[in-house]
């Protein structure tokens, strides 16, 4: 068994799957700040000492995904018992540990990207992207419920395995509610073109729904939070960077295949001058 060490930084909002019920993808870095994406990953069913959190150093046993053509894929050998959490990256000193690995090989035109992904020579399909500008921060509502086929399928895969299959990670769990709306970032890159990319984090997620709850179930309101704190205060305040991944459905067909999978947020330099001279 050969380990790979894989520091974590994207975890998707998770997605209705028929044969693993619910997946998560996740990507990350490798030691040389190379990007990997470890996919499929059926994470709400992992046992809780594998429920790794965004940057922590985990250990797997990964082959490359045969069945997904994008170079930085991988799939975990055995997900059952396979995942190791060794460490941990913090914020400290203007999160420094974090940028040397995060910072490695930033990206600032999104036309050359998208050249790049639909370079069979290249195929870049993750990336870390540095806006020229942030535009405005957007959202639009969209179908709330999950497929009635996908569901009823995922259902009838529990309730099967419910009967033969009394392993923790198997055992019959609550479906993750569907976001009712879809976040998008605008924004300007090097290439002087305005583009609106989705943003799938699970971050942004679990924000909505925290926001829904305080407002008492206003939608308006949840949104309107969601928007204080990505285009608000993290343009102003912090250093904002995108993580951008490719649809594997789209990788090859879309004008723009990426969408927002994650975001870098450091302190801007200024704050972290201020913090020192403190």
């Amino acid at each position: 068994m050969t380990m790979t060490r894989v520091l974590i930084a994207v975890k998707t909002y998770p997605t209705l799957s028929e044969k693993y019920d619910e997946l998560v993808c996740t990507a990350g870095f490798l030691e040389d700040g190379t990007w990997i994406r470890i996919y499929p990953i059926p994470f709400r069913k992992l046992s809780y000492d594998s429920r790794y959190r965004k940057w922590q150093w985990i250990e797997m046993d990964l082959t490359k995904n045969k069945s997904d053509f994008r170079k930085e894929s991988f799939r975990p050998v055995n997900i059952d018992n396979d995942i190791k959490i060794v460490g941990e990256i913090g914020t400290k000193n203007g999160w420094a540990k974090r940028k040397s690995i995060v910072l490695k090989n930033v990206r600032y035109n999104m036309a050359e990207l998208i050249e790049e992904a639909k370079n069979p020579e290249i195929g870049t399909s993750l990336a870390v992207f540095k806006p020229q500008m942030i535009v405005d921060f957007v959202w639009e509502e969209c179908e709330r419920e999950w497929n009635k086929q996908k569901l009823e399928t995922v259902y009838a895969n529990q309730s099967q395995q419910s009967l033969f299959d009394i392993e923790e990670t198997k055992r019959i769990f609550k479906i993750a509610k569907k976001l009712p709306y879809e976040f998008s970032y605008k924004f300007i890159s090097e290439d002087g073109k305005q583009r609106k990319l989705m943003v799938e984090d699970w971050e942004l997620g679990m924000l909505y729904w925290n926001c829904l709850e305080a407002a008492h179930g206003n939608e308006q309101i949840a949104c309107e939070k969601v928007k204080e704190k990505y285009f608000s205060e993290w343009c102003n305040k912090k250093d904002l960077y995108f993580f951008l991944g490719t649809t594997k459905k789209f990788h090859n067909l879309g004008t723009n295949p990426f969408i927002i999978i994650g975001t870098f947020y450091p302190p801007k330099d200024q704050q972290l001058a201020l913090a020192f001279s403190v």
